[in-house]
């Protein structure tokens, strides 16, 4: 449920940004805007209060951002908090750049490896997902996990590559399962 608010939200936003002919000034305000929410507990606990009224959550609102951000962006919030859609701003305005950056050709990779890589591997990585994924760019995000004791896995939005020797081993636990029950 979760997904799809956000999908319905952010791509409604997103076709405003582009009617509007604002994506790039609206993700750069967004971008701000997801700085400010998590780092303000309080606004998050304010707007999510359920005894506190939506009128004072929009006066909250217009209070904190009218003038520093763009009209229709407060507006776009403002139907948020009335819709009672306010625990979802994040996924709402992250799904807004997953957008903006499909749009542009950036591909978000996540890798996960058992060492840290080194900047050549890094390169390496790059340039090859560069080559079979068609995107333009790559923004990468690396991760250390022992666990996977060899190999990798990348995830590149619900595309899951995993060449762990941790998953291998797992399969062949499986296969091995398979085997002896089967005798």
């Amino acid at each position: 449920m979760a997904k799809l608010i956000s999908k319905t939200y952010g791509e409604a936003l997103y076709e405003l940004a582009i009617e509007e002919n604002k994506v790039d000034s609206f993700a750069e305000e967004i971008r701000i805007l997801q700085e400010i929410f998590a780092g303000s507990r309080e606004l998050g606990s304010l707007m999510n209060h359920p005894k506190i009224a939506k009128e004072e959550k929009l006066q909250v609102m217009k209070n904190v951002f009218e003038g520093r951000l763009d009209s229709e962006l407060l507006g776009f919030l403002s139907l948020i908090i009335t819709k009672d859609r306010y625990g979802e701003v994040d996924h709402i305005l992250q799904y807004f750049l997953d957008r903006v950056k499909e749009r542009k050709g950036i591909g978000v990779a996540f890798v996960t490896t058992a060492e840290k890589l080194r900047e050549e591997q890094k390169q390496q990585i790059v340039a090859k997902l560069l080559e079979t994924t068609g995107y333009q760019q790559m923004e990468m995000h690396y991760a250390v996990d022992q666990g996977l004791i060899g190999g990798m896995v990348i995830r590149i939005g619900d595309r899951v590559v995993d060449s762990s020797i941790r998953t291998k081993l797992s399969e062949l636990q499986k296969n091995l399962m398979k085997i002896q029950l089967a005798e």
